[in-house]
């Protein structure tokens, strides 16, 4: 039989496909043969640092409410890096008009593909959770955790990278780890300034109102999860998404997908991550979370960046089960509490609930702390249930900027056709349907034999603000 040798074949080397359900295919670069010593994005895929995002979940707790929501960070990351390359292509043609000392495209489209694959490399169990309940300790955030990770474990082989899947880049430039740091985290006071104002403008894709990360956990989350939502329309708004001398911009003719997606993100964080059973969980963790952390990692994870790696939450889990025949009393409470988690024992149980808007907040409707909505609350009970168990949760969510002119890091700028102009004013118009902020006041209680006592006493610390309901579910 004659063998074929046709020169398209190869296209196909160097390349491999990820099989993804909201991306289809994930296209990945890898060594261009079996015998080849070169650094791809496989190399940093296949790390242990990369490999530790498969044992921490997307979603902390929403995943107890909506059982096929198993999916882990690592599938995120992967689908991110996706979305980056995506935009990569797109604007580069206005970026490279508006900044003449860009790189090559090849060199952004892999800037943005790695930011996009490494900008959760530094969470820990629980995600967020994890940030607010115990790297507050010392002022850190999975962010700055992250790009400690890029530097110092990663950076010498994201630096041997000289590829990405649309092609090599050109002569003399090398891909930096700072610069992929640089992207994942807002910068501190006069950092950005020190950048060159390309990659002041591509962080522009990993902040605001759109990004490369949220375009992709709304659609996996709400797929994964089973939750309807309108379709996301991601290729219109990509479409015309570039860059002017104002910064970010989108075409007039990309407001509506704009809004479908904002209104997409606000639904999805009422019904999903704000799920009054999501939040009764949360605030059963709350409990136990830092005491917990504090015996697996005593100390700044900074100090001890390699024990980190160990930091997911399998490991944690392994450790609270073995606690059970601890002689430290500590350890065996803590591990009486992760058992009923784990086995979904649902502490907390929503006796009321109300939503309060901007308008309300700025009317000086209620407190800025959950514990002084408790305090008043329980002096508001009747005297025999003073001493009754409760929890105010205060969940707030930013469907979209306050004031999209002022807030830089959320600039959006519109670009007019017909008068060839570009301003973010339009914008107020659209977000006149949105609102700006919502507050999902919650009162808890461990069962709900007093959920009209307690559902009276939050309407009179209330007053007649929000719109609230009693439930019993």
């Amino acid at each position: 039989m004659k063998k074929n040798n046709f020169a398209q074949q190869n296209v196909y080397n160097g390349l491999a496909l990820i099989a993804d359900p909201i991306h289809q295919y994930i296209l990945f670069t890898v060594p261009e043969n079996r015998t080849a010593k070169e650094t791809t994005e496989q190399s940093i895929i296949d790390s242990p640092w990369m490999q530790r995002l498969r044992r921490i979940y997307q979603l902390q707790s929403a995943r107890w409410v909506y059982p096929a929501a198993e999916h882990s960070r690592f599938q995120h990351s992967l689908g991110t890096m996706h979305m980056a390359g995506e935009f990569a292509k797109s604007v580069y043609p206005s970026l490279s008009a508006v900044c003449r000392d860009v790189p090559s495209c090849y060199y952004v489209e892999e800037l943005l593909r790695l930011a996009g694959l490494l900008h959760d490399i530094g969470h820990g169990p629980y995600g967020h959770f994890f940030d607010d309940n115990f790297l507050s300790d010392w002022g850190l955030t999975h962010e700055t955790i992250g790009q400690n990770i890029i530097v110092k474990k990663l950076g010498a082989d994201i630096g041997r990278i000289r590829r990405s899947p649309s092609g090599g880049f050109s002569r003399g430039e090398v891909m930096d780890a700072r610069r992929v740091a640089f992207l994942i985290k807002m910068p501190e006071a006069g950092e950005a300034e020190r950048q060159p104002r390309w990659l002041q403008m591509l962080r522009h894709l990993f902040s605001g109102v759109y990004t490369v990360d949220n375009l992709d956990y709304v659609q996996r989350d709400a797929y994964m999860t089973g939750f309807s939502l309108d379709m996301v329309d991601i290729p219109r708004l990509r479409y015309y998404t570039f860059f002017t001398e104002e910064g970010l911009t989108l075409h007039q003719s990309g407001i509506s997908a704009l809004g479908r997606f904002l209104n997409a993100r606000l639904n999805l964080y009422t019904n999903v991550y704000f799920h009054r059973t999501t939040r009764g969980l949360d605030l059963h963790l709350q409990e136990i979370f830092h005491d917990t952390m504090r015996f697996i990692l005593p100390g700044n994870p900074l100090d001890h960046l390699d024990d980190y790696l160990q930091c997911d939450e399998w490991n944690l889990f392994n450790h609270v089960r073995g606690w059970q025949g601890e002689k430290d009393k500590t350890k065996q409470k803590l591990a009486a509490e992760w058992k009923k988690l784990h086995d979904r024992e649902v502490k907390w149980k929503m006796s009321f609930v109300a939503e309060i808007s901007l308008d309300q907040m700025q009317r000086g409707v209620g407190f800025a702390r959950a514990a002084d909505y408790e305090k008043k609350i329980r002096e508001s009970l009747p005297k025999k249930l003073k001493d009754l168990a409760l929890k105010v949760d205060l969940a707030t969510q930013d469907p979209r900027p306050l004031n999209p002119i002022t807030e830089r890091e959320k600039r959006i700028n519109i670009f007019n056709p017909v008068t060839q102009t570009t301003s973010p004013e339009p914008l107020l118009d659209m977000y006149r349907f949105i609102p700006a902020r919502v507050m999902h006041f919650r009162v808890f209680s461990i069962n709900h034999d007093h959920d009209a006592e307690l559902s009276a006493a939050a309407e009179r610390v209330l007053g007649s603000s929000g719109k609230s309901s009693l439930t019993n579910i």
